[in-house]
This record gives structure tokens, sequence and C-alpha cells, in this order.
């Protein structure tokens, strides 16, 4: 289950000393580029395994609206050239979705949901998870978060009890060439406190790492702590060829399609409880160690 604290606070309930969580982020569902086979595939593995997905932001593009000055007509799908754009994207969406009902278990707001609450006046995002918690009734509904907030899992086995804190940020700016979005993860690292892991998307960068920092244990003993931060990548492809379009005219490259995986153990370790976390980039070819 999981417990709303505040609107951009959630606490996931794991159930146990193993729990695995997909975590992905720029999806673009609606747009023509969104590899929706690669999609389908790690969604499919999620299910597989029993472990549940969360998704950081621009889950879907919507930006094909008369409002926006980027639409075309070759971005835009077939079934949802309509008259009624928006509702026709969020209508598929739930019915495109539906097999992974009990697997979604979070979604947060990117920028390309936030510019249609802006410009529009309506949440895409919170119709879509109405809709699809209305219509699935899946064992644990959908829950919407923020453009930025906290995901904490809550491990509890016997008398073992643990959380791991996300902090998870759609992101800003545009990444960089050479620095790839890198550079914003030590600034995470000075203006977030407390987190076990940082998690942003936003630049369609793909990668896990860690940073170390000084801390106190619960005794006060000086101890290293190793943060985790996790740039969950995209699955729109639009350099495709490197023939044409927009992307491929401004000199941007290709960007990694996928997601980044987390399994988790809790353990006993002499007197101390022990949460193992393994993190691993999934692409369209497979897992990349």
């Amino acid at each position: 289950m999981i417990i709303t604290h505040h609107r951009n606070s959630h606490t996931i309930e794991t159930g146990g000393k193993r729990f695995k969580i997909y975590l992905l982020s720029d999806i673009h569902w609606d747009n023509p580029h969104c590899d929706r086979e690669a999609l389908h595939k790690h969604l499919t593995l999620a299910k597989e395994e029993g472990a549940k997905v969360a998704i950081n932001g621009d889950f879907f593009c919507l930006m094909q609206g008369k409002y926006d000055p980027r639409r075309s007509k070759k971005d835009i799908r077939f079934e949802h050239n309509k008259v009624n754009y928006l509702d026709a994207v969020i209508e598929d969406a739930v019915q495109w979705f539906a097999d992974f009902a009990d697997t979604i278990i979070f979604i947060g707001y990117g920028n390309h949901e936030t510019a249609i609450i802006k410009n529009v006046e309506t949440d895409p995002l919170q119709r879509f998870v109405d809709l699809f918690n209305y219509t699935h009734k899946p064992n644990i509904p959908i829950t919407v978060g923020g453009y930025g907030g906290w995901l904490t899992l809550q491990f509890r086995a016997a008398t073992v009890d643990k959380s791991y804190k996300i902090h998870y940020f759609h992101g800003s700016g545009g990444g960089g060439p050479v620095t790839r979005g890198v550079i914003q993860n030590q600034r995470k690292m000075a203006d977030v406190e407390g987190a076990d892991c940082i998690w942003m998307g936003h630049v369609h960068e793909l990668y896990a790492m860690f940073q170390t920092k000084a801390t106190l244990d619960a005794r006060r003993y000086p101890i290293l702590k190793d943060v985790l931060h996790v740039r969950t990548g995209t699955y729109k492809d639009e350099y495709g060829d490197g023939a044409f379009g927009w992307h491929v005219e401004r000199g941007a490259p290709a960007k990694p399609l996928g997601c980044i995986t987390i399994d988790f153990y809790l353990r006993h370790d002499g007197k101390a409880r022990v949460l193992d976390v393994f993190p691993q980039i999934l692409t369209d070819s497979g897992y990349k160690r």
C-alpha cells in the first residue's frame, strides 16, 4: 500500500525483506517517436518479476494541441488526431496500460504535464490516474506525486524495520552535451538533506552512481553514507537514424532508451540491520552491468 503524508511525500509499504522497483521517466507515450515496444517489454518484465513501477514525469508528450506552437502534423499519432485531442490521448492511454494496473503505482509530474495545466487549465495526469483507477480498480491505486518530492520505502520483517528515502525531482535545464546532467547531482547533494537516493529525469540521460558523504549514525558514531544518484532515460527516440528532424538539426546526440531498476534486500549482519541496494541500467537490449 501507499501512504500519503503530504501531497508530495508518500511511503510505499514493501511488505517484506525483498523489493524491486523500476524507475522510469520521460516516456512521452503519445509521441510517435515513443518506442512502445521497448516500453511494453520493460513493463512486462516488471510485472513478471512482481516488481513495482514509479514514473518521474513526462509520462505524456501532449505537444499537438492548437495551443502549442511546436505542433506538427507528423508528430501526432493517427488515433489522437481528433477534435478532442487531450481526451483521445488520455482515454487511449488508460486502455494501453491496462495490463499493468497492478504494476504501476506512482506517477509524478514533468514539464510536459505542467505546461498543459498552465496553457489549457486542465490536469492531464490527474485525469489519467482518476480514469485509470476507476476503470481498472488496481489492488494498489496509482498515486499522483509532485514535480518533486519524496518516496519512502518502508521495509518490515519480524522485528526488523528499516526505511529508504528517495528524493525525486523531474529535472531542469538542458543537461549539457558534456556533463549530461551530472553536475546537477552535486547541486542536489548540497540542497537535499537525508535522502538515500536522489532521482531525476528530464535530460534523457541514463546512469546510476554513488556519491559518499560523511555523517553520524544513530549512536553519533562517524560513518560514511553512500547516496545513490539515479538519472532515468527516455523512451522517445528523437534521433532515429540521424537523417532529419529538429533533434538532429540542433546537433543533439542520440539518447539512451531505458530505465533504472533497483533490487532491495533487508538482512541481519550480526546485530545490525543492513539494507542491500542493487541498481541496474535496463535498456532495450537488456541489463547493462
